[in-house]
């Protein structure tokens, strides 16, 4: 195991260079060296946004509008816009001084030979033989990697700038001459670092053969960061945040009562991720719990605290609720045959196919003899088509939808008598109605479905009743 630590910085963090610096870089974790350290950067907040499409509204970005009609203006028009954000960024970091020249020429190079790429494949999809639709998943890739390309660039030299000395790790595979693995391109472009000399700024997005997107889509910041760690045996892997991984949304339960969570495990990582809470990418995180690397999640702007330690191995020393979280705007699809029964399987494979194609995201489904309810996390677009493509593969079936939220109580160990009754008593006793719940023999979760306007009430009582009741406003199962 090495000395060093790798550190991923969001991209609403990255946006805030002043406090990513001052809390961050001149605050190393644990320790006085100011190296021995790897970054691994996210795009600014929002750009991602605007290269490819709003990943919570759907809106559609540069790729949306590419992919949608390449012949319409639409795309140039988002291009332009997207330019320009770009531009005015780098102004307000670096001002008017010959660095901010240097910044926009790095970054027009990369944008005017992205768009020069974009003109030519739409050209060439002009003729019959070339269909666009074959080299749609480069171009998301492509694009995606502007961004990371755009801040890790600024924030290296602006650190040089600031009496550091970072250099600058390229992962993008920009004008790369040849096609290698994802962990090929990491470990030929840490070769010549020295980590006790120098501060690598690495690019959250890294190109590889197979693509990243096509796998992890818009968690690929997360696997480049846990790889990383995994290939220079990092003895921690650091995620920075712009907030505590707490026991609740204080916006919701009151930040008097919120309480940030000291310790917890890689499942109730997972649990968190499955709700859209963006702790880390399940895939990622198996890469580093295999590896036996813990992963620390610190606010960006409490350097002080040590933030959440999640192991492989921890367990609350008492069964415990540790975080109350959920998702709204869920959509539940129900689809209900009386054929169904005794054919489950053959129905519900041709959901999870029509599902996985349209890329809808499931959190949870129930399943009886003639129906099957699926809980998707998709915009409204998605829906529809999922709704369309259902009606034509289950003629005969009757297909719902509502639009509900989950709301969920998690902890590293829930294993104990009562538990879920309190916590449907709780939501009760504020006259909402639990329309489903799911508790798997695994006990790290109990999810609720209510209705969307539900959400707040049934988060706060649950919060009060399993958190508060147990904590008395101490901070959970602190690390040691």
């Amino acid at each position: 195991m090495g000395q060093h630590t790798v550190d991923k910085i969001g991209g609403t963090s990255m946006s805030d260079y002043r406090s990513v610096r001052d809390n961050i870089i001149f605050k190393p974790a644990g320790t006085e060296d100011l190296y021995q350290r790897v970054f691994v950067v996210s795009a600014y907040g929002g750009i991602t946004d605007k290269l490819l499409e709003h990943k919570k509204s759907g809106d559609a970005g540069i790729y949306a509008h590419f992919a949608k009609d390449r012949n319409q203006s639409g795309w140039r028009e988002a291009f332009d816009e997207t330019r320009q954000t770009m531009l005015d960024i780098n102004r307000d970091l670096f001002g008017e001084s010959e660095l901010l020249k240097k910044a926009n020429d790095f970054l027009a190079a990369r944008l005017d030979q992205a768009q020069e790429a974009l003109e030519d494949l739409s050209r060439l999809c002009s003729h019959g033989h070339f269909a666009i639709d074959e080299h749609l998943a480069t171009v998301r890739e492509m694009l995606a990697s502007l961004g990371e390309a755009h801040s890790a660039w600024n924030m290296a030299n602006l650190l040089k700038r600031d009496g550091v000395n970072a250099v600058f790790v390229d992962l993008t595979g920009w004008n790369a001459s040849a096609h290698m693995s994802l962990d090929e391109r990491i470990v030929e472009s840490f070769n010549d670092v020295d980590l006790a000399t120098q501060l690598p700024i690495a690019t959250g997005y890294a190109h590889s053969e197979t693509g990243l997107m096509t796998t992890f889509d818009r968690g690929y910041s997360e696997m480049t960061f846990s790889r990383i760690a995994v290939l220079t045996q990092a003895r921690e892997a650091i995620i920075h945040k712009e907030f505590h991984l707490s026991s609740a949304d204080p916006r919701l339960v009151g930040e008097d009562k919120a309480v940030p969570i000291g310790r917890t495990n890689y499942d109730v990582a997972d649990q968190l991720a499955n709700l859209g809470m963006e702790a880390i990418h399940p895939k990622a995180a198996k890469g580093l719990r295999q590896s036996k690397i813990a992963l620390r999640v610190k606010n960006t702007f409490e350097p002080e605290h040590s933030g959440t330690l999640i192991t492989g191995d921890y367990i609350s020393d008492a069964p415990c609720v540790e975080i109350i979280a959920g998702s709204r705007g869920v959509y539940a699809v129900e689809l209900f045959d009386q054929e169904m029964a005794g054919e489950i399987d053959a129905f519900d494979m041709g959901v999870l196919k029509v599902l996985n194609q349209l890329g809808a995201h499931i959190i949870a489904k129930d399943i009886n003899a003639n129906s099957i309810t699926h809980y998707l996390a998709a915009n409204l677009k998605t829906l529809k088509r999922v709704l369309r493509m259902l009606s034509e593969e289950f003629p005969e079936a009757e297909i719902t939808q509502r639009k509900v939220a989950i709301v969920s109580a998690i902890g590293s160990d829930m294993k104990t008598t009562g538990m879920l009754a309190s916590a449907v008593k709780a939501i009760s006793e504020q006259n909402v109605n639990v329309i489903a719940m799911h508790q798997s023999m695994r006990q790290v979760d109990m999810q609720f479905v209510v209705d969307e306007e539900d959400y707040e009430v049934a988060i706060r009582s649950l919060h009060k009743e399993l958190v508060e009741s147990h904590n008395h406003g101490r901070a959970i199962c602190l690390a040691s």
